[in-house]
């Protein structure tokens, strides 16, 4: 490692794969050089460890952020390992289930699903492929990851060992909803999915988020913060951006995060991850993407 290294951290979806489909070939180059040039390399995501494509997981990396925060793995060892108490576990399982809301739940190792989101996640996978098999350019630019939808029943969970919980409704104010209706104890975000009405967002406990995960690992491995890089594109991103000396937001982020983070790269296929690395020196932007 040299004295200029960087330790970098990089959302999964919407920054490496495009909602959860495909992955541009000069996000996997620019990772793996950055690595060869002594650069740490960190997913940071909102997913369950258990939960992360294993094509995502075959660019290499040197640990990772996952739920939220909640976990926090450098090479093998974990560094921060957060669950939600049971108690809010339940609450927050009987809020979805009064307003008839689906949801799931995800421990560190994987994810659990309360009735009716298989079929809306199939539904959901299809409607994505239809539209990317529309999109010829994104075709040829990068490669198709698309998942089968696998989720264990929420009656399987073991509710001492959840750390976050997700959920999909037909409310385009569900968000604002949730954070009243469960208080100051959670931290309700906006999520990732682009549905195409309602809104979904996350639930984790105030205090758990990408800012404190990153903040673990800086500690452990005796970084400064001004040395992190972080690249994201989602309201879950927020405490990153607040904690990284350099944040990035994609494209495709809202102008709110573009704001808060300060910088903008190019889009998750357009090569962004590959810019905004050529653009801080990470990498040699004269070797082809």
């Amino acid at each position: 490692m040299t004295s200029d290294s960087r330790i970098i951290f990089l959302d999964v979806d919407g920054t490496i794969l495009a909602h959860g489909e495909t992955i541009a070939p000069s996000t996997v180059s620019a990772v793996r050089a950055a690595r060869d040039r002594g650069h740490l390399v960190f997913l940071c995501t909102g997913r369950a460890a258990g939960d992360i494509h294993p094509r995502v997981l075959d660019i290499g990396f040197d640990g990772a952020i996952s739920n939220g925060g909640a976990l926090a793995v450098v090479g093998d060892e974990t560094v921060l390992a957060e669950t939600m108490p049971r108690a809010a576990v339940e609450r927050v399982m009987s809020y979805f289930d009064e307003q008839g809301t689906r949801y799931f739940i995800q421990s560190h190792a994987g994810v659990y699903a309360s009735a009716g989101v298989r079929t809306f996640i199939a539904d959901f996978i299809a409607e994505r492929r239809r539209r990317h098999q529309d999109d010829q350019s994104t075709v040829a630019l990068a490669e198709d990851v698309v998942a089968a939808p696998s989720f264990t029943p929420v009656e399987e969970a073991d509710l001492d060992h959840i750390a976050k919980a997700v959920f999909v409704s037909p409310d385009p104010d569900a968000v604002e909803k949730t954070q009243r209706a469960l208080g100051d104890e959670f931290h309700v975000i906006p999520g990732s999915m682009p549905l195409p009405t309602g809104s979904n967002g996350e639930v984790g406990m105030r205090g758990t988020n990408k800012g404190t995960g990153i903040a673990a690992v800086l500690d452990h491995l005796g970084r400064d913060a001004s040395e992190a890089v972080g690249i994201g594109d989602s309201w879950n991103d927020v405490e990153m951006f607040e904690v990284c000396g350099t944040a990035i937001a994609m494209a495709e982020a809202d102008p709110a995060l573009q704001q808060i983070a300060g910088e903008v790269t190019t889009g998750v296929l357009d090569d962004g991850i590959w810019n905004a690395f050529a653009r801080h020196g990470l990498i040699d932007p004269r070797t082809a993407a």
